[in-house]
């Protein structure tokens, strides 16, 4: 019953806050709402005090949390609901408003009804805060960086995102790292490969989970959890004149 048993961490821009994503206890709460209490929720600690309170809930498995250091706010990377099909539902990045709902188990993306969670909750899905942007189904995000300073060659402001891949998918998604671009803080634009190669022949050579971006090197750190390797990622750099 220890359903998504990892936990994911980060602390706010000026570091008084801790915050810890706690993933759900099943997949669409089918071993009952009990057993969900303090799950599927983003914690936020006072560092001094450890006082705690529910920050934002309806996250099914928010894998990995990092503050855009534009504007201060929280984001999460999500893995969605299994067993609806190779095409549903999108794992998802998304700003976390603080008391946000964001529907599990009772809805996806918004209003769009689970109809395998009993017994429904229409209030709840009324509520329920559509993510900002879709990574695609079932890729398993588990990284998550934002670009500070100057950034990486073209890559200078947005996010890198690390996508382990499924597992219940005939053709296989994610498998690879992709820069989110941002503007003003948002979302803008379509997904760009960053770091692939992964696949080969419908087989994992690797699948990436952590994903750090280095401002003094100007590069990536991809941990890589099948080869049990850490990738540096950087641009080349042209030797110097003798």
């Amino acid at each position: 019953i220890n359903h998504h048993w990892t936990k994911s961490l980060t602390a706010s821009a000026d570091g008084m806050k801790l915050y810890v994503g706690i993933g759900s206890n099943s997949n669409v709460g089918e071993r009952g709402m009990a057993v969900e209490e303090d799950r599927a929720v983003i914690w936020e600690i006072d560092r001094a005090t450890g006082a705690r309170r529910t920050y934002a809930s309806g996250l099914r498995n928010q894998t990995a949390l990092a503050v855009n250091p534009q504007t201060r706010a929280l984001w999460s990377v999500v893995n969605e609901r299994d067993e609806l099909g190779p095409q549903l539902v999108p794992d998802y990045l998304t700003s976390v408003r603080p008391g946000g709902f964001y529907g599990w188990p009772y809805s996806y993306w918004g209003s769009n009804v689970d109809p395998r969670v009993h017994p429904q909750n229409p209030k709840m899905v009324a509520k329920a805060l559509r993510p900002d942007y879709a990574l695609g189904s079932h890729v398993a995000a588990l990284g998550l960086s934002f670009v500070t300073g100057a950034g990486v060659g073209p890559f200078t402001q947005g996010a890198f995102v690390g996508e382990h891949g499924s597992w219940n998918r005939q053709d296989p998604s994610g498998y690879k790292v992709v820069w989110i671009p941002f503007v003003n803080g948002r979302p803008a634009g379509k997904p760009v490969d960053f770091l692939t190669g992964f696949l080969k022949d419908g087989h994992a050579r690797g699948r990436p989970v952590g994903v750090t971006y280095d401002p003094i090197r100007r590069s990536v750190i991809v941990a890589d959890d099948v080869s049990n390797t850490v990738w540096r990622v950087a641009p080349d750099r042209p030797a110097s004149a003798q």
